[in-house]
């Protein structure tokens, strides 16, 4: 039996399934969950002292890679100084107006501990600011564990085939109205019977939670339309793609600007933030200015927030960007190319820093594309990289990440091993 198996079996008398998020069970693929111990780099090492090239990045957050030392420095800086303070701190005020520097959008913004907090808060201002109840999502995009958002979820939802969630009251849920992602249609057809009553439609403007689905063109900009000619709030949830996809994330990119904007991940560089902001007027209404309550002991962590700030730092170093999009595309199409060499029906797909990976014969623009995919198929080529060294998203279901620390033998080594691992997903 190997430590990873010793220690399976150990958290499961103690953890429900073994895991503290659940597509960390392995579940989905089969086999014993890895226990990491430590990463530097674009590599991290398991509990048996296995090295894999690592393309999960703790979901998104390691961009410059695992253990950067100008990170770690920044961290063990502040963390002489004391750990937490439930206080202001100048740190704070600082990300805050990184922040809002970098996402023209922002005029306030509030710091939390998670994207699921991000998400719930810029909820609650949401309907706090309109009056209304309603809320807009789309099937298979994921905005956290809230209740209100847990219906039709992407994440670990679609990994369990449960993309809704037990425990969420009906009455809740029916306040939430869910559409095909990237259907314009359907959105203008809903906001034509019922725009009165929305408060809010929120968003992954480049879904990750159903894999990497990018919207069609125009989608984004209906969006903002309707919203605008009702009096609704669009919301961006750039947890996973804010300054991950762009320096200024998919608003950057496409040039649509929402109302209200919810981050974490790279923000906090590996370590608990989140934060939600946009418009003066709809943050206006939070307390202690206005009516709509949000708090957290932790938020703005002093030494969490030293380690986005140095991540953040390190991302605006000419270039950076563009390094990072095009080393992504160019492991996309080796794939692509290993995948035609094994006969294997396969595409890729990649924006920024964040790819997806498809066993269909053409990358999807919904949920129900993203279904359709060889989902056996892709466990067997999960598994052969595994046994191989490098170390993916154990589902079906999501997106994952190249770091600037993925350097050219990482790739070569990657791609190498994607060449035996396609010859036996083909089966």
């Amino acid at each position: 039996m190997t430590r990873n198996d010793t220690l399976f079996d150990r958290a499961q008398r103690s953890i429900p399934a073994g895991v503290n998020s659940p597509v960390r069970a392995f579940r989905s693929v089969g086999g014993t969950p890895r226990f990491l111990v430590r990463g530097a780099g674009c590599h991290v090492w398991d509990a048996d002292g296995t090295r894999y090239i690592d393309y999960v990045g703790s979901w998104g957050p390691a961009i410059v890679g695992h253990a950067e030392p100008t990170v770690v420095r920044a961290v063990q800086a502040r963390a002489a100084d004391g750990l937490s303070f439930g206080a202001p701190t100048e740190l704070e005020v600082e990300m805050a107006e990184t922040l809002i520097r970098r996402l023209p959008s922002l005029e306030l913004v509030r710091l939390v501990s998670s994207g699921t907090e991000a998400t719930m808060s810029a909820l609650r201002v949401a309907r706090g600011y309109t009056g209304r109840s309603k809320i807009v999502k789309f099937e298979g995009c994921y905005h956290g564990h809230g209740d209100s958002l847990l219906v039709k979820a992407g994440s670990g939802a679609l990994t369990f085939g449960q993309p809704s969630s037990a425990g969420v009251p009906p009455a809740i849920a029916n306040e939430t109205v869910v559409l095909p992602y990237n259907d314009a249609e359907a959105l203008r057809a809903l906001f034509a019977a019922d725009g009165g009553a929305i408060a809010a439609v929120i968003v992954e403007p480049i879904a990750g939670n159903m894999n990497l689905v990018r919207p069609v063109p125009g989608f984004l900009e209906t969006l903002r339309e309707l919203c605008d000619a009702h009096g609704s709030v669009l919301i961006f949830d750039e947890v996973m793609t804010g300054f991950r996809v762009h320096p200024q994330g998919v608003q950057g990119l496409t040039g649509v600007t929402p109302d209200l904007t919810t981050l974490g991940k790279v923000i906090g560089g590996g370590m608990p933030v989140g934060a939600f902001g946009g418009k003066r007027a709809i943050m206006n209404v939070v307390a202690p200015l206005g009516p709509v309550y949000q708090a957290g002991t932790l938020s703005g962590n002093p030494v969490a927030v030293a380690a986005g700030l140095a991540t953040l730092a390190l991302t605006e170093a000419p270039g950076f960007y563009e390094r990072l999009a095009a080393r992504t595309r160019a492991f996309c199409d080796g794939l692509v190319s290993a995948a035609r060499d094994a006969g294997v029906e396969f595409c890729a797909d990649s924006v920024g820093g964040m790819f997806g990976l498809y066993f269909s014969p053409r990358v999807p623009t919904s949920y129900a594309e993203v279904m359709q995919g060889d989902k056996e198929r892709f466990h067997r080529f999960f598994h052969a990289m595994l046994d191989a060294g490098v170390y993916l998203a154990p589902s079906a279901y999501e997106a994952g990440f190249v770091s600037a620390a993925h350097d050219d033998d990482a790739l070569a080594a990657t791609l190498a091993a994607a060449r035996v691992a396609f010859a036996a997903a083909r089966g």
